[in-house]
């Protein structure tokens, strides 16, 4: 009898059990970050753009399964890093392909790999020329944010932070509006400004942190306060371009009014994000003096970009342009919760991003489902949609109410802790921030009155409905808005570990006391 058939398997269970370890489990964030670039590999050879779409969904279906992996795998009472990998790179320069994860940044690859799928499949019969290479662009730009947000190196951060500009760029140029060019000139612009501010700071943490690019290592280190302070406003403008804040916001309204949905709900629902993963990433742990420093004049800028935000957006006739300016407004809650400095604030903000992403992302769906139909962005064009589409109506609502933070909404947690937070800074800021949800609710609702209601021109009531396809694309997003707003526990539980962990790096840019908030 041959040998192998005297041996008992059993005994080499354990042995395959640690090989599928190794190579799988031990290896989970260099999986979702190769998963996406090996499928461009496939649909580079793939003949059919049929097919190269079929390729490209199965490729973010593909990580979207492997971050609930991820998420399944992580431990919420663990402060630190958790499925960390790192090995030498450029050992020169003591650089590094390291990575990992917590909550923070686990919540928003959950964003950019639940987005990625719904783009392809927004894109599905829209883009119709140059298939391959625009699904080659949401695939490259899909693995170039997991890495930014797995980061645990500047070199390897900064790197991608450039890689993600230039699917956007080509996006706009190609299959953008009218006017693609300018808004594709001006988006790269300002986000090379932006690259080279942070590129500045990025190095002035190098020579002063013991020539290292490691940022865990880094956010263990002390600077003195004047070189704080220089580092903290390179990457306060860097962060502000991306966010972006007031007065470095008008780039926004003219890439998302040019770019095809698919670009603009990447745009709005995970680039943005970048910035306020920085702060929370560098300026916090790192540089806590420059902070307490300058955190007063954020507050004050984050409420102006609320209001003004929720101004503009007001008063827009463009669907696509008032929900651009609404991304404003909401991402000035975002740096509100941050500079807070307490664990209520930043939770509320890190909630708020993904929340932001799930709605804005959401409603630019919606806006191009409606675009495709008749080729205007003019609310002024509608009216009288109840009666052609009304299961477009009933998403289009839900998305609406949910982006102005009505209760049990997936907004409504995220801005109520924010509002939380800010309350043991300062009272009027809360106050005034309000004010801006107060400006949501008019200009959604006075948005869904001229657009839904009354009588439909001759040319909408012909409009036929949602196909399956696209109520596909938007039951998803419909799915988490209520379970977020009705059981936001799960993310806040996942949330709780990482944001002490934080604020315990922070050290003295806490200006409140911390046992109040117990």
């Amino acid at each position: 009898m041959p040998v192998l058939w005297t041996l008992n398997p059993a005994k080499f269970w354990p042995a395959k059990v640690r090989l599928m370890s190794l190579v799988f489990t031990d290896h989970l964030i260099s999986w979702m970050i190769a998963v996406p670039f090996l499928t461009i590999a496939v649909v580079l050879f793939l003949p059919s753009d049929q097919w190269v779409r079929r390729v490209a969904l199965a490729g973010t279906l593909t990580n979207l399964g492997l971050t609930g992996v991820l998420w399944s795998g992580f431990d919420l009472s663990t402060k630190g890093m958790q499925f960390v990998e790192r090995s030498e790179w450029m050992p020169t320069f003591n650089i590094a392909y390291a990575v990992g994860v917590d909550g923070i940044s686990i919540l928003l690859v959950l964003l950019t790999t639940l987005l990625s799928p719904l783009c392809v499949l927004a894109s599905w019969k829209v883009i119709d020329t140059k298939v391959k290479a625009f699904m080659g662009l949401v695939l490259l730009v899909e693995g170039a944010m997991i890495v930014v947000f797995t980061a645990l190196d500047m070199f390897l951060f900064f790197m991608l932070w450039e890689v993600t500009m230039i699917p956007m760029y080509f996006m706009i140029i190609l299959w953008g509006g009218p006017d693609r060019v300018a808004a594709g000139i001006k988006f790269v612009l300002y986000s090379l400004t932006g690259s080279l501010l942070l590129l500045v700071g990025i190095l002035g943490l190098y020579l002063h942190g013991g020539h290292s690019f490691d940022m865990l290592h880094l956010a263990r280190q002390s600077y003195p306060t004047d070189t704080q302070a220089w580092i903290f406003l390179a990457f306060l403008l860097a962060f502000a371009i991306k966010l972006p804040m007031v007065p470095f916001h008008s780039w926004l309204p003219d890439a998302h009014s040019e770019a095809p949905t698919a670009g603009s709900v990447i745009l709005a629902g995970v680039l943005l994000k970048m910035g306020g993963y920085g702060f929370l990433r560098f300026c916090l742990p790192m540089l806590p003096d420059a902070c307490e420093r300058f955190g007063p004049a954020v507050l004050w800028l984050s409420v102006v970009a609320i209001l003004y935000g929720g101004c503009l957006a007001l008063a827009q006739s463009d669907l696509k342009k008032l929900v651009a300016y609404s991304s404003i407004s909401h991402m000035g809650f975002v740096t509100l919760g941050i500079f807070s400095f307490n664990s209520q604030g930043i939770q509320g903000a890190v909630l708020q991003m993904f929340n932001h992403g799930i709605t804005t992302g959401a409603l630019f769906l919606a806006v191009g489902q409606l675009y495709d139909r008749t080729h205007s962005r003019l609310i002024s064009d509608y009216g009288g949609l109840h009666k052609p589409m009304p299961r477009f109506v009933v998403f289009l609502s839900i998305f609406s109410v949910a982006s102005f933070g009505l209760p049990g909404a997936s907004n409504f947690i995220g801005e109520f802790l924010v509002l939380v937070g800010a309350s043991y800074t300062s009272f009027v800021r809360v106050l005034l921030a309000m004010g801006g949800i107060v400006l949501a609710a008019a200009y959604m609702l006075w948005m869904l009155q001229r657009v839904v209601l009354g009588e439909a021109p001759r040319k909408i009531a012909l409009l036929p409905d949602l196909s399956v396809r696209e109520t596909v694309t938007l039951v998803p997003l419909t799915v988490m808005i209520f379970l977020v707003g009705l059981y936001p526990g799960p993310l806040m539980q996942l949330l709780d570990a990482s944001v002490t962990n934080l604020l315990e790096q922070t050290k003295g840019a806490i200006p409140v006391d911390l046992a109040v908030l117990d």
